[in-house]
């Protein structure tokens, strides 16, 4: 196609505002340089698709508007042209500097991302033409920078060749392989590129004394870096080294030999399809051409490749298990993997190509639409099926285009909301949503039926990963060296636990869809399991999992469709069986666990307030009080198993899983106590001036809750007058707050089919055990004034009100600190603390080295040091109240009621203890006893302390509380050491 670009347009998008579109390009009209473009846009041909790149792509428009000579520059030569011109001046670069390519090479990217733009959405070239375009610029973009590395480290005298060489690639032992789109020169317009780096262990250019495994690895990181690190210019591309061989336990280059071992050894019908359209696209790309040779027989088979059918259609039923692929729709669609999409034209060539292209050459090119037509040429597929076919790919590829010139994103989903489709029609040329609309479904539902017909007599799937064999009643010998190279320890036992799996044993795979999706499922999930720390024990808490559930469809299918979602998995099963029993009982808890969106609500999980607004418009559209309930208990399970899981990668440190954990609490707390006093008043009514608040004691009060924490509560209340309720069933004020409080410790402590909130203890209240579960105000003033025990001020310490009415609260507040602050003679003080502690310890023991609150010199000493210390010396220090241990410790560090030494040993061991904890919780239910803790359990909880390993935390702990128990001796005036 010869002439200029601006003579060649001949299309454009529809205008959806013309007002803002207009007054954006007259804007860049106003701006120096533009006046070139005068000319050009005089045309209404041009002018319309200046305005429409202002209307529909921000990133197009800034293209635009950052240079506006280069625009005039590309409409007044032919593009072809222009392009040629990048390429060759990217072939002829000699930079000096890293920063010298990286500028030049982002703004070759963003040249050449308008030119082919302008030439896509101007009608110019055609799909081939664009792809061509774009697969031509990233060869050129991997080529220069792989030459510029190539010369650096033979200036370093780390590789033998001619630094000052015009061609240093040939001959350097390495070679870039690309594969998928960007080998078949099909990229899209914002895509990836899929790269193998290669090199030769034996190559001439390798100097004596330099090992070439680490030094390309070196170049393969670099060459990454430079297309893909984002500067003031933006990127090049998208790298994606991915596709290598066994990836997680790879290195990002491999010599040629260890390639050639893993596809002829273990290579799968997946990476097969992959390998039909590798190329070399940089470096020495003789022996890339080589290697493709040699590799030809693992990829096209001499004899019909049926199994390979089955293998390519599990990986797409596996994308249609994902949410929102399931069905042929046009908002909110996948064009790429939903129904009738991009991949299943590809697939509905792959397939063909893996089964015939051992015996036919003409079956074995890379081009899908080429690939197409030589299908038909060959007689396997009708006239109509490839002109329908090819017609949808094109279309669905145009769209993909639009939808990637947006914003320059890696997406192919279609927008949900109506106005924003409607926009992005126009953006593709339509005048109106329902034609758009009607071409999208037309192209999806013909693809979707020659996929569906292509598949109908496909065979059963099976486990097709060749040496993960669970059939029959032996043992697979392959089968048992592959699972050790995973990492099993045992690999017999975990064999007969997945052949009993297929055998039905687990009444949850008792269906033959659980066992369907099973099949499909073990290798990935055995992977999944090789990278948790301890996948033996991850297999058996699965397993274990498996035994108490009655349905396991639900979650398998989760874990079948998201790679991501296995790994936290595996993690999960092999260090916090805990989690993995939440997992058992609400699988859809996983979901959120990596949704994008949850990931912003990190901060605000700590945040109380926020925390309680949140839970309040979850539960808000209950139509009952049981309802309510139901969809708390929804809440709580899904954020304690996400808060746990950001403990468990490191997201939150133990410090703030204890906060979170306890405004988690808190907001249920108080939400639930306003939906129950809204329920209860409609049956009582209300007492004149009726005021009620929640005090919260013990890990609530000080915010360090963990993930198997009880709630330590009082209900305190007050009211104007002595009376009766106004409701229709009348109550005085001690029977209706009491019953109150009943309803609100049942709305948190009842299982429901939601399942259990939270164990509450009432305890702490004035009357104990024996009297009213609701206190009154005055009453719990004056039982603090009068009557309470030492032990019961300790406890009020670390009281807070975390629920109910602002007013009475204050008031609460101010009666705990008239109550801690009281002058108290300090040696009867620090007898009652020495005899608490002794009752302690001779009715519940404090001998387990693994029980951190109990143990002698562990947390419950350090929080009798803190609590004696506000209580002996709040009178004249206020100061030093907190309800958080730690931070009474640094007070009294500050103030000099400790010395250095002292506040610094206890909060290191506090800090080391409470971590420790934190982690044992929500890893293991119930006592934490180390010779039956999994390895990765141990691992994972040394990790939290950060030490080492399991021998070092045992040893750390033991120090930290033979300080504590000296430290509590010297404070507490005990005299004898225990």
């Amino acid at each position: 196609m010869s002439g200029v670009l601006a003579d060649l347009i001949r299309a454009s998008p529809r205008l959806s505002s013309p007002a803002t579109a207009k007054r954006r390009l007259a804007s860049l009209m106003r701006e120096a340089g533009a006046a070139p473009l005068a000319e050009f846009l005089a045309r209404a041909l041009l002018r319309d698709l200046a305005l429409g790149l202002a209307d529909h792509s921000p990133y197009l428009w800034g293209l635009v508007t950052e240079d506006p000579a280069r625009l005039a520059r590309l409409l007044g030569a032919p593009p072809q042209l222009s392009l040629d011109r990048l390429v060759a001046d990217m072939a002829g670069r000699r930079d000096e500097s890293e920063g010298d390519l990286m500028r030049a090479l982002r703004l070759a990217k963003r040249e050449s991302a308008l030119l082919i733009a302008l030439a896509d959405i101007g009608g110019v070239w055609d799909l081939v033409e664009v792809t061509e375009a774009l697969s031509r610029f990233a060869d050129a973009a991997v080529s220069c920078a792989l030459r510029f590395l190539l010369r650096e480290n033979a200036a370093a005298a780390r590789l033998a060749i001619d630094a000052d060489e015009a061609d240093p690639e040939r001959g350097s032992g390495l070679v870039v392989l690309a594969l998928g789109k960007h080998g078949a020169r099909e990229l899209n317009y914002s895509s990836d590129v899929d790269l193998i780096v290669l090199f030769d262990p034996q190559a001439r250019a390798i100097p004596e004394g330099v090992e070439p495994g680490p030094l390309f690895v070196r170049v393969t990181k670099a060459l990454a870096r430079l297309l893909q690190e984002r500067t003031g210019e933006g990127y090049v591309l998208r790298v994606d080294l991915r596709l290598r061989p066994d990836p997680a336990a790879t290195a990002v280059a491999l010599s040629i030999p260890s390639a050639y071992s893993y596809y002829e050894t273990l290579g799968q019908n997946w990476e097969r399809a992959a390998m039909i359209k590798a190329r070399p696209v940089a470096g020495d790309k003789a022996i890339g051409e080589r290697f493709l040779r040699e590799l030809s027989p693992f990829i096209w088979r001499k004899y019909f490749d049926y199994a390979a059918i089955a293998d390519i259609h599990a990986m797409k039923r596996q994308i249609h298990a994902f949410r929102g692929h399931e069905q042929v729709t046009v908002p909110g669609h996948d064009i790429k993997l939903g129904r009738g999409g991009i991949r299943e034209v590809e697939f509905f060539v792959q397939t063909q190509q893996l089964i015939f292209g051992g015996r036919r050459q003409r079956m074995r090119g890379a081009r899908t639409l080429d690939m197409l037509a030589e299908l038909h040429a060959d007689g396997w597929v009708s006239a109509e099926a490839v002109k329908e076919l090819s017609e949808a790919y094109e279309f669905l590829r145009r769209v993909e285009h639009r939808l990637q010139m947006v914003a320059d994103e890696q997406t192919q989903r279609l927008p949900f909301e109506a106005l924003e489709l409607t926009r992005f029609a126009k953006f593709c040329g339509y005048n109106s949503l329902s034609r758009f609309s009607d071409d999208v479904v037309k192209h999806l539902r013909d693809v979707e039926t020659h996929y569906a017909r292509l598949f109908e007599h496909a065979p059963g799937l099976d486990v097709s990963a060749g040496s993960l064999v669970f059939t029959g009643v032996v043992d697979d010998p392959e089968t048992l060296t592959t699972l050790q190279r995973l990492g099993f320890r045992r690999p017999e036992q975990a064999a007969e636990t997945i052949r009993g799996w297929h055998f039905g044993r687990r009444l949850a795979v008792r269906g033959a869809r659980a066992r369907e999706v099973l099949t499909e499922l073990t290798p990935a999930l055995l992977d999944a399991f090789s990278r948790s720390g301890d996948p033996d024990a991850a297999l058996a808490a699965l397993d274990a999992a498996l035994g108490r559930m009655t349905a396991a469809v639900e979650l398998f299918s989760i874990l079948r469709s998201n790679a991501e979602l296995r790994e936290l998995f595996g993690d999960i099963l092999g260090s916090a069986p805990r989690l993995a029993n939440v997992i058992a009982t609400r699988p859809h808890v996983l979901d959120g666990a990596i949704d994008p969106a949850r990931a912003t609500l990190i901060a605000e999980g700590l945040d109380e307030s926020l925390v309680a607004r949140r839970i309040a418009a979850y539960v808000a559209s209950a139509a009952t009080i049981e309802g309510v309930l139901d969809r708390a208990r929804d809440f709580a399970a899904e954020e304690m198993f996400l808060i746990g899981v950001r403990l468990l990668s490191g997201v939150l440190d133990p410090d703030q899983t204890g906060r979170a954990y306890s405004a988690l609490a808190q907001g249920i707390t108080g939400v639930l106590l306003t939906h129950v006093m809204a329920a209860f008043a409609l049956e009582y009514g209300h007492l004149p001036g009726g005021r009620v608040a929640v005090l919260a004691l013990g890990k609530l009060g000080s915010r360090e809750m963990t993930a198997a924490s009880d709630l330590d509560l009082i209900l305190i209340y007050d009211f104007a007058e002595d009376g009766e309720s106004d409701g229709p069933r009348r109550l005085g004020a001690g029977q209706y707050y009491s019953r109150l409080t009943q309803r609100l410790l049942a709305a948190l402590t009842a299982p429901t089919k939601a399942g259990r909130l939270y164990e509450v203890d009432l305890r702490l209240r004035p009357s104990g055990r024996k009297g009213p579960v609701a206190t009154q105000f005055a009453g719990f003033v004056q039982y603090q004034r009068d009557g309470a025990e030492t032990w019961e001020h300790m406890a009020l310490t670390r009281a807070r009100v975390i629920a109910g009415d602002a007013e009475l609260a204050g008031e609460i507040e101010g009666a705990i600190a008239a109550t801690l602050c009281a002058r108290r003679a300090r040696a009867a003080l620090a007898k009652d603390v020495r005899d608490m502690r002794a009752l302690i310890a001779r009715e519940k023991g404090d001998a387990d080295p693994w029980d951190l609150k109990l143990v002698s010199g562990g947390l419950l000493d350090i929080e009798f040091i803190a609590q004696f210390l506000v209580l002996a010396c709040a009178y004249d220090r206020p100061a030093i109240r907190d309800v958080s241990t730690r931070a009474v410790l640094v007070k009294a560090g500050a103030a000099g009621l400790l010395t250095p030494a002292q506040a610094e040993a206890l909060t290191n061991a506090h800090r080391l203890f409470t971590d420790t904890t934190q982690i044992m919780r929500l890893a293991v239910d119930g006592p934490f006893d180390p010779a039956l803790a999994a390895g990765g359990v141990k691992r994972r909880i040394a990790a939290a302390a950060a030490l080492p390993d399991f021998d070092a935390l045992a040893g750390a702990i033991v120090e930290a509380r033979e300080k504590a128990r000296e430290v509590f001796r010297d404070v507490l005036g005990t005299g004898k050491r225990r």
